[in-house]
């Protein structure tokens, strides 16, 4: 896509889509690609742009640029955010603008150096609330560590009241409709998906972002990927909810069975969760993709964990899933283990132990040797039911 949009009053789209990346950082699945979003502010005196796009597309960010000025006429370079998907044309781009200087928290002055080889004469480190004078167009800067690197900030345009916010209220989602309200009901769920990813440990960062963009006259959002927000009330109260709560009366359960004992364990579990009054989200992981999983974790109140024993310890997708959760540290705190055995056990007390060790509640656990037994599908639905007394009383 070589069209330039422009998204307000001599504010231009620039960026990229890559329709055909399936794969975010070994780990998020895209199944509608993802764009890099990069944008051009030209004032009546200096031009700016506002990241730039991963490498390998270079040339399309250039050529865009080069739809509206000359690149060789930018002033600024404004790197919000030095991960290489937003930040890898910058050599290219400072190649092909020879005056302009790169404008970067002072962490990110650093992280140029580091990752671009910018030299420290052609970057300009800002602090929180400085502004940068274009010419009818103001830039004020605004810190937002750890959304989701220690430099990363924001970039907000007075006069149109665009904020640049990166990765912050992104999504992985292509399409050649730039606005939210004109992609359908994809939006909304790919951002959650994506904050639950890449967001999720760092709730408190982004609760003091929400607070502290509250008081803008905000009037567009535009991230660094996916479309654009005109109404940015809407995927603010989103973020305000993934972030602050409140929880729904929900259940994740994730499992693997080998030869089909935990598989009927867990579809008596679940039957004692839906029987008591409580909404029911089960993942096979032999064909689950993480990330729907751990988007369901971010306003779920319990998570249940079900795995054979697999040589003295869980099932290997049971144990990366878990790991998974830890590392991403969903807020919903109450847990279940329910698992079995051949011979030994070693699944559920592993797990269980896991869970404690980032502040989950986990209730009394439930392991079996062999096949299940009436008694033993009872003790499943006892589980169950605690389970839902748990977060229905919440």
């Amino acid at each position: 896509m070589t069209k330039v949009t422009e998204i307000a009053p001599d504010i231009f789209w620039v960026g990229a889509i890559d329709w055909h990346r399936r794969v975010f950082d070994r780990f998020f699945s895209l199944p509608h690609g993802t764009t890099y979003n990069a944008y051009l502010v030209r004032g009546k005196e200096k031009i700016a742009l506002v990241d730039t796009v991963a490498r390998g597309f270079e040339d399309t960010l250039l050529e865009k640029i080069g739809q509206i000025v000359a690149p060789e006429d930018i002033d600024y370079i404004v790197m919000n955010h030095a991960e290489p998907d937003h930040a890898g044309a910058i050599p290219r781009v400072m190649a092909a603008a020879p005056k302009a200087r790169l404008v970067a928290s002072r962490r990110g002055v650093e992280m140029a150096g580091d990752f671009f080889d910018v030299p420290p004469e052609r970057c300009q480190a800002v602090t929180d609330g400085q502004t940068l004078d274009l010419g009818g167009k103001t830039l004020q800067f605004l810190d937002t560590p750890w959304l989701h690197w220690p430099e990363t900030m924001s970039t907000y345009c007075l006069q149109d009241g665009a904020l640049f916010s990166c990765d912050f209220m992104g999504a992985h989602l292509a399409s050649h409709k730039l606005f939210a309200e004109d992609v359908g009901g994809l939006a909304i769920p790919e951002a959650k998906r994506y904050y639950a990813a890449i967001m999720m440990p760092f709730a408190s960062r982004a609760r003091r972002a929400l607070d502290k963009i509250q008081g803008l006259n905000l009037r567009l959002l535009a991230p660094s990927h996916g479309p654009i927000h005109k109404n940015p009330s809407l995927i603010m109260e989103a973020q305000r909810k993934w972030a602050s709560g409140p929880l729904e009366p929900k259940v994740v359960v994730v499992f693997a069975t080998m030869y089909g004992a935990t598989d009927t364990l867990k579809k008596a579990l679940v039957d004692g969760l839906l029987a008591a009054g409580a909404e029911t989200v089960e993942y096979d992981l032999s064909v689950a993709d993480i990330s729907h999983i751990m988007a369901d974790l971010v306003d779920a109140r319990a998570l249940v964990v079900g795995s054979p024993t697999f040589i003295g310890g869980a099932h290997p997708l049971v144990s990366s899933a878990v790991e998974t959760v830890c590392t991403l540290r969903p807020p919903g705190k109450v847990a279940a283990v329910f698992g079995s055995s051949g011979w030994s056990g070693g699944a559920v007390s592993r797990v269980k132990a896991r869970l404690e060790s980032v502040g989950y509640q986990v209730l009394e656990p439930l392991e079996i040797r062999g096949s299940p037994h009436t008694e033993d599908l009872e003790a499943a639905r006892a589980l169950a039911r605690q389970v839902a007394e748990r977060i229905l009383a919440e």
